[in-house]
């Protein structure tokens, strides 16, 4: 019998970081928590990207995974944004790393056609697939859906992630 892993699954932003967390077994995928960080926006970057990191530490703290997902960025137009998007990105990616929690990364049109079948599905394809599989997620917002679909493409993915039982103690 497989044993049960908890994945976090985290969608980065500066306005809005999602996170969701799910329990698989096999092929069976449960639902634990979801939600969102929204650092205050009036604020400057680093006092963003604290921010972020505080309360992104609190929720692996709460829920302690035993793997992570990010998603890639994709190519802004704009480099300063892009530029901006990393920083965050990289907040997302230590998080989990310190606790000793191996990280994966992947394309948004990976996690799209993992969870809907097609790599450039819609928002809303997207929302209602992740409704479809977690149930007791309810009706999770955009960064929330975003952030479980990132923890349902790992699931699926996870065979073939070389971090994968390879948790380091801290």
């Amino acid at each position: 019998m497989e044993r049960c892993v908890r994945i976090i699954g985290i969608d980065p932003g500066l306005r809005a970081t999602g996170w969701g967390v799910i329990e698989t077994e096999g092929t069976r995928l449960r639902f634990v928590a979801s939600g969102f960080i929204r650092p205050a926006t009036k604020t400057d970057l680093a006092q963003r990207l604290y921010r972020l990191s505080c309360e992104l530490a609190a929720v692996l703290d709460s829920h302690r995974p035993d793997e992570a997902a990010v998603e890639e960025t994709f190519v802004n137009a704009d480099p300063r944004s892009a530029l901006k998007l990393g920083q965050a990105r990289g907040i997302c990616l230590a998080g989990p790393a310190a606790l000793g929690c191996p990280v994966a990364e992947y394309a948004p049109n990976t996690i799209k056609k993992a969870v809907v079948g097609v790599g450039h599905a819609d928002k809303r394809q997207v929302a209602a697939m992740v409704a479809r599989l977690l149930p007791k997620a309810g009706t999770p917002a955009n960064d929330e859906a975003d952030a479980l679909a990132i923890a349902i493409c790992h699931a699926s993915h996870r065979g073939s992630f070389q971090g994968c039982g390879q948790r380091v103690a801290v």
